[in-house]
């Protein structure tokens, strides 16, 4: 799929190639620039503004509050959902990033079923953990998180594989000290409306995240190529780009996740990196996620940034 005389076609989504070339992943420079030194801001007053019903601002380092609206308010959360389960995948004692994983009819069916954003996985393919991760948090795929749970989950079914994943994604968020968080599915799709958190747990989660060398490595991708053997016997290269627009647009940015949901609205937690001082932030439901971001960040480092923001390429799910 997705070829033109014998090579692949260079689009979001999957293309099935006759070689074995190694994988790669290209992490694309921001282009903006700030217009000031990246001093972290600390004083009480916070951005005006903001039209999320819950935000919050860390300094990471310290791991001080700079700014916080509706803070602990139980809200709905989405795709914000994969976090933790690439969280409870990486904590994995003697994690394996390289073992394979067969993708399963049941992945797609679900996909169907559910209406999810994909990462286009194709069934018989063979994908690493690690390459799981990347289509689970770049394009938000729902058919990769299904794979990383019914792989990292016990049980002799692919429900109770999962179910005990997301009892695992719980134990977690209670260690993690996220009192007001419960997870009800494993990306965000919630039959029950039990799947909720709040904008200070998500920092708290997001904190603990970024300790993961992996875990930075992928959320800080803007686009990825990865290879993988083909049920075919061939190799499929499948092209993600991240759904966050931060990255690639505001200087500094080194993710983190995006999620968009009937309930849940326009969500987004994301971080930076200038002059050594790490910011992450939290918006949930708010229809103006990237421009609240940007102000957000902008007050914590005492700057004003310019940013053109980055075009998602045809056919990335807008999470």
């Amino acid at each position: 799929m997705g070829r033109h005389g014998g090579k692949a076609v260079r689009r979001w989504g999957a293309a099935v190639i006759a070689s074995t070339a190694a994988l790669s992943v290209a992490v694309p420079t921001a282009s903006a620039q700030a217009t000031a030194q990246p001093t972290v801001r600390t004083t009480a007053a916070g951005p005006s503004g903001i039209q999320a019903k819950s935000a919050y601002l860390l300094d990471s380092g310290p791991n001080k509050k700079l700014w916080a609206k509706g803070a602990d308010t139980k809200r709905q959360m989405a795709s914000i959902t994969k976090m933790m389960t690439a969280v409870v995948v990486l904590d994995t004692r003697g994690v394996n990033l390289d073992k394979k994983v067969t993708v399963r009819q049941a992945y797609l069916d679900y996909i169907e079923r559910s209406g999810g954003s994909k990462a286009d996985l194709q069934k018989g393919d063979k994908l690493t953990v690690r390459q799981l991760l990347y289509g689970m948090l770049l394009p938000s795929g729902c058919d990769a998180a299904m794979a990383l749970a019914d792989t990292f989950g016990t049980g002799s079914t692919t429900a109770k594989r999962t179910a005990s994943f997301i009892s695992k994604m719980n134990k977690k968020a209670d260690a993690l000290g996220m009192s007001r968080t419960h997870y009800d599915s494993f990306d965000g799709i919630s039959d029950h409306n039990a799947n909720y958190t709040t904008a200070r747990d998500l920092t708290k989660l997001a904190r603990h995240a970024l300790g993961n060398a992996t875990f930075r490595a992928v959320v800080k991708t803007t686009d990825t190529e990865q290879q993988a053997p083909a049920a075919n016997g061939r190799t499929r290269t499948y092209y993600w780009s991240s759904s966050n627009k931060l990255l690639g647009s505001y200087d500094g940015a080194i993710g983190v996740k995006t999620g968009t949901g009937s309930a849940a609205g326009k969500c987004i937690v994301f971080a930076a990196k200038r002059g050594g001082r790490t910011v992450i932030g939290v918006v949930l439901n708010d229809a103006k996620r990237y421009p609240d971001a940007k102000k957000m960040l902008d007050w914590a480092y005492h700057t004003r940034t310019k940013v053109t923001w980055r075009t998602l390429p045809a056919g990335t799910p807008q999470d």
